[in-house]
Formats: structure tokens, sequence, C-alpha cells
């Protein structure tokens, strides 16, 4: 095999480790999938066998390329990893702490594993590095803004990367020329403004917790409330967070289920909660989607993505139906998305399109891209 930085189509490890989930995908120089291993975990002390044994059953990999959800203030791009690079991310893990953590152990292990292959990483925050800086700031006192760097750092990138490039060659237009808002509806929840291929605005913000009302997240909420559960009520702000991020949004409001199928399920047999935590979560996607097009002239398309974007034709029916005041409209064609396409009727004012997620793909693409370049400056 020919070293990491010359092979022009290398095999590549894709890695993509949740706060509750492992990816990893083989990929040759085309993209496609030779091997696969799919874990319901986050990674943990196993995860080092597990990746070897997934490398055993494989063709060799001349390079790894790694999701991280957070690159921090300065990994602003996909980046080779070097000791100076790995301490960095350290930094990073306090700002996304559910996702960052394990992702940086399934790194550490492939670093072992694998000790003369090239390892990137590629970030989701780096798609909003180019915010407009009234889009990242926060009303705070620009003495706390920037002695603890607090502004909106936007996740999702990779995703919104990926679906804008599909969403773009769906229209039969470049993404330079469009005015877009993408969706990305999963575990987490997002959405995202995009003017002529350049993130404008966002709906997360300093942490993945802002925003939308997501599957376990409860999304952005009142900043007194919380003050004064901490003050008035006694909590603590370790119960604080935990809920936050894993006893609240579909969960917390339904008290059954964080998965949008069963809520869909369960309203129909009549389950009140289940009705209303779907009805939160719908109008929180709207009001997301209404906000973020305020940053743009017009609105060319409206994008789905995410699993729940994809999966679940009965939450995009009921967000664009109460979307009329931007021209789009309900009466989608009610199918399980599996490639990219157009739901919305004929003739749509502002059509809706849904583009299965591709963060495994765009990482893919990322890490060869620089590669190729680190190869071409030798």
């Amino acid at each position: 095999m020919t070293d990491a930085g010359t092979t022009t189509t290398p095999n590549l490890l894709v890695v993509d480790a949740g706060s509750s989930s492992l990816h990893l995908t083989v990929v040759d120089g085309e993209g496609r999938e030779l091997a696969a291993r799919h874990e319901t975990e986050a990674p943990g002390s196993g995860t080092r066998q597990v990746i070897e044994e997934l490398l055993r059953q494989a063709p060799p990999v001349a390079a790894t390329g790694h999701r991280l959800v957070h690159g921090g203030p300065r990994l602003l791009g996909p980046t080779l990893v070097d000791d100076t690079v790995r301490a960095e991310l350290d930094r990073a893990a306090d700002l996304a702490p559910l996702h960052v953590p394990p992702a940086l152990t399934a790194l550490d292990a492939t670093r072992r594993l694998l000790p003369d292959a090239a390892h990137v990483v590629c970030f989701d925050t780096a798609f909003h590095a180019g915010l407009p800086e009234p889009a990242r700031t926060y009303g705070l006192p620009q003495e706390w803004t920037e002695r603890h760097g607090l502004h909106r750092y936007g996740f999702h990138g990779l995703s919104y990367a990926w679906a804008l490039d599909r969403a773009a060659a769906l229209l039969g237009r470049p993404p330079r020329d469009l005015h877009v808002v993408i969706t990305h509806l999963g575990g987490g929840c997002s959405a995202c403004a995009v003017r002529e291929g350049r993130s404008v605005d966002t709906t997360m913000g300093f942490t993945p917790l802002e925003g939308m009302v997501m599957s376990r997240r409860s999304g952005s909420v009142d900043p007194g409330l919380l003050l004064w559960l901490q003050t008035s009520a006694g909590m603590a702000p370790e119960e604080i967070t935990e809920t936050l991020n894993r006893g609240s949004g579909l969960l917390g409001l339904s008290g059954t289920s964080g998965d949008t199928r069963d809520l869909v399920r369960s309203a129909a047999r009549g389950d009140r909660r289940a009705a209303l935590a779907l009805d939160v979560f719908t109008l929180g996607v709207r009001r997301g989607v209404a906000g973020c097009a305020a940053s743009l002239d017009r609105l060319d398309a409206l994008v789905f993505t995410g699993e729940i974007g994809c999966d679940q034709p009965e939450v995009r029916e009921a967000v664009c139906a109460g979307l009329g005041v931007l021209g789009v409209t309900g009466g989608l064609r009610p199918v399980n998305v599996e490639e990219d396409t157009i739901v919305s009727p004929a003739g749509a004012t502002v059509p809706v399109l849904v583009v299965p997620t591709g963060e495994g793909q765009r990482v893919a693409l990322e890490t060869r891209s620089l590669l190729t370049r680190h190869a071409g400056q030798k």
C-alpha cells in the first residue's frame, strides 16, 4: 500500500461516534461501502476491540476520517490529527459533553490501532464558521463574550453541507445561487439558513442544547426559568444539566418515548400527552424554519434531512402545513424517503425536498480532499 499522504484513492475508515452510538464504515475511493459496523452504545472501554474486529474483516485502510460535533474556537475545518491537535480537541469537550468525549475515545483507539495512517477530524461547527457577526453574537456584555468565547457555533454542519449539495443537484441549480432553509431532524434537531452556499443563521448555538425541542433535549428555555430552578427550587446544576440533555424534549413531554414513530402511533390511539409532545415539537420546527428564513432574501426551497426528516411524513406535513406565511404548503407525498426526493406537489411555490442524511459521506469527502491537498504540497 502506498503512503496515506500520496495515495490518490485510499480506502478510508469513517468513524461517526455519537452520544449513544458508534458507526464505522470502510469506503473505497469511489465512496462505495466495503465494510461496516454499527453499535447502539457510545464508545467506551470496548471500542478498540470493535474497531479492530472491523479492520480484520475489511480491506486495508490508509486513513481515517472522524466526525466531531465541536471543534472549539480554533479548529475551523478538516484537520490532520497530531498530538497538538489532539490536545486542542480536549478543550472542546466541555462545549459538547455528550458528544465530543465519546468521539475522542474512538479517535484515540484508531490512532493506536493504525499508528501509520493519516487521521483527519471533520467538524459539524465548521460549516457555520463564517456566520455573520449579528447571527453569531449573543446579547451579553462584550467582556463576557471576549473572555470566554461566548458566541453561536452552530452544529449539524456536515449534514447541512451534504444536504445543500444534494438539494442543489435535485433542483438543477448551483449551491451559490440558492437561498434555502435546511432542517436536520433526528435525535438532535436544528435549522440553518443558507445564502449562496454559506450558513448565515442557525438555531443551535454555543452548545447543541439551544434551539428546537428535540428527542430528549429541551431546546431553548427561558434562562430565568433555569436560574429559578437553582435559586428557588433548590435544584443542583448537575441535575438540571442531566434533565435538560437526557430527560426533556419529546421524552419529557410524553413521559413514554423520545421517538416520533412511537408518539405518532400513541397519538392515533388517543394519547393526549403524545399528541401534545408532537404539537410542541412541530411548532418548534416551524419557529426554527421561519426564524432562519428571516436571514434570507427569498426562500427557494425547504429541505428536510435527518432520521425524522426522512422517515416521518406526518412530521413533515405538520411542519409545512403551518408555514403558509413563507409560501410553503402541505399536501406532501406521505413517503419514507431513501433517496433525494421532492415531496411537494408539482408547481409548489416553494419546493419541499427530502435528502437522506449524509454525514458519513461528507466526512469521507472532506477527508479525501484534505489528504489530496497535502499530497499536492509535498
